[in-house]
């Protein structure tokens, strides 16, 4: 095919006093997504974070269930607590119990989330039933109130661990997703009544005393594995309106070093009646360590400034601190 050079000289006569200019190039269509290069070394790193995640997920499970909870007769929540149960009024092998009890969450999880989480939390599960089965671990404790706590803080710790690893270990919030989005109830509203009903059957078929260790142990699981997804620095997004918005802005992308939105509004009704006045409202979000040095920012500037502040779940991308196990 000619050049636009070429065609452009056909047309035009040679005689004229100026040269056309060169057409710029069109650009070509997207690049399909298969024929796109292959990860680099980042997404291989990723990959190696997300095994040294589970792997230290599992054997951290393992050590809270053989080290603590399996030699004191306690269970769990979800269906550990379940494969727990039952693996002491039946005498099955715990490692059998969890694999069979936690295979149709992993069917269900493989329609949900996609085929490579299933394959994760079934690779996950496996590796926990061998390293119960194979791995020996010591009595760490006798005292039940120990018990309780720890062995609930280390099976918390690995199966937040194998959540942060993209896998899980226990199948309840599986179960609980999905129900979730065919009835009003949401996902912890689901676990806790499913989590109710094991406890009841513990406190009648073992005893209450049991029941209730096995709570605390429940509790403190929950308690550890909150920590270990959202990690002490959890997000918090505050807005600001101020009429001083040029310079608080000013001083949280240079001071703090992090990003901000402006967007435009009006004032309503406040202390001082009427006022239709418009300015930029600044959105901004921070850790929440970094919340008090932030309103004391905003206070230094403007100590009337009306500041709202909200939990935020998760972010992507922006001048964010990122948590850390990312």
């Amino acid at each position: 095919m000619p050049s636009n050079k070429s065609l452009l000289g056909s047309v035009l006569p040679d005689t004229l006093p100026f040269k056309p200019a060169a057409v710029p190039a069109l650009p070509g269509p997207p690049v399909p997504f298969a024929a796109r290069p292959a990860p680099g070394p980042v997404s291989m790193k990723r990959r190696l974070v997300q095994v040294g995640l589970l792997a230290a997920g599992v054997f951290s499970a393992a050590l809270g269930l053989k080290g603590f909870l399996l030699p004191n007769d306690f269970i769990d929540g979800g269906v550990t607590g379940i494969s727990l149960l039952a693996s002491q009024l039946t005498g099955l092998s715990l490692s059998v119990l969890i694999v069979l009890i936690n295979i149709p969450f992993i069917i269900m999880g493989y329609y949900q989330l996609g085929r490579g989480f299933a394959i994760r939390t079934l690779l996950a599960i496996l590796a926990l039933a061998g390293v119960l089965l194979v791995v020996s671990f010591p009595v760490l404790a006798t005292d039940k109130l120990l018990i309780s706590v720890f062995g609930g803080f280390f099976l918390g710790a690995g199966i937040g661990l194998a959540i942060r690893g993209g896998a899980v270990l226990d199948g309840t919030e599986i179960l609980a997703v999905y129900i979730s989005k065919k009835t009003p109830l949401s996902v912890g509203d689901i676990v806790l009544l499913f989590n109710i009903i094991i406890f009841a059957v513990a406190a009648s078929l073992l005893s209450i005393t049991t029941a209730l260790y096995s709570i605390l142990a429940y509790l403190s699981a929950a308690k550890t594995m909150d920590f270990i997804i959202e990690g002490i620095e959890e997000y918090t997004g505050v807005t600001i309106i101020s009429p001083f918005s040029d310079d608080i802005r000013r001083m949280i992308t240079e001071t703090l070093g992090r990003g901000a939105t402006l967007y435009l509004g009006k004032r309503g009704f406040g202390s001082r009646g009427e006022q239709l006045d418009t300015l930029d409202i600044i959105f901004t979000v921070v850790t929440r360590l970094e919340v008090t040095r932030l309103t004391d920012e905003i206070d230094k500037i403007d100590p009337q400034a009306f500041v709202v502040m909200s939990s935020v779940r998760d972010t992507k991308g922006g001048l964010v601190k990122r948590r850390p196990l990312h």
